[in-house]
């Protein structure tokens, strides 16, 4: 699924056994960003309701925004890092 190849910015070489797999970068990237995606929002909707704001409305677009932030950025490593290339998903991750 990874679009290097397509883009030309692949040479379809295996990466050092050493190098993460990519579905633990993708699972490690997702849990970065869920948090920094929770406290953007949540500054958002403090900026846009000022004082109207409650609770379950901050809470609510702090769920929104970790949850779209996560799945944005494992989505953008799968298509764009060369560890979640198909010959190195192939060689490296190992499904239990």
């Amino acid at each position: 699924m990874s679009l290097r190849q397509m883009l030309g910015f692949s040479d379809g070489e295996l990466m050092r056994s050493d190098a993460k797999p990519c579905t633990r970068l993708m699972r490690q990237t997702a849990g970065i960003f869920s948090v920094g995606g929770g406290l953007g929002f949540w500054v958002l909707c403090r900026l846009h309701y000022g004082t109207r704001i409650t609770v379950p409305r901050s809470l609510r677009w702090a769920a929104c925004g970790a949850i779209s932030t996560s799945a944005t950025t494992a989505l953008l490593v799968r298509l764009f890092s060369p560890e979640c290339e198909p010959q190195n998903i192939a060689a490296y991750d190992h499904k239990k």
